[in-house]
């Protein structure tokens, strides 16, 4: 398996999946992905008060990004989603550690 990419300039969202594989779930590429980067790529800054939020920073270009799984009818919130969030709207939804 070849290893992910990093973020692209003109990326602003991503949003894994979960398939169905030999009666297992499992995750699609773009999951995967966004665990990777994650763990090994962004900079965990904080989380939202209800903890469901992550915010993230990308250390080589400083945007901002929101790690979430926004199904909230399933198990663990679903797959995970990334969406790049602006300066001034996280500062609002997270406060100083935006600034982090």
């Amino acid at each position: 398996m070849k290893e992910p990419t990093r973020l692209a300039d003109h990326e602003t969202e991503l949003v894994g999946q979960w398939l169905t594989r030999t009666q297992k779930i499992v995750a699609d590429p773009t999951a995967q992905r966004i665990e990777w980067l994650v763990s090994q790529v962004l900079v965990l800054l904080g989380t939202e008060a209800s903890g469901g939020v992550e915010l993230y920073r990308d250390p080589e270009t400083g945007r901002l990004w929101e790690r979430s799984c926004p199904q909230t009818g399933v198990p663990g919130g679903g797959p995970p989603r990334l969406a790049r969030i602006e300066t001034e709207a996280a500062r609002i939804k997270y406060g100083a550690i935006a600034d982090g």
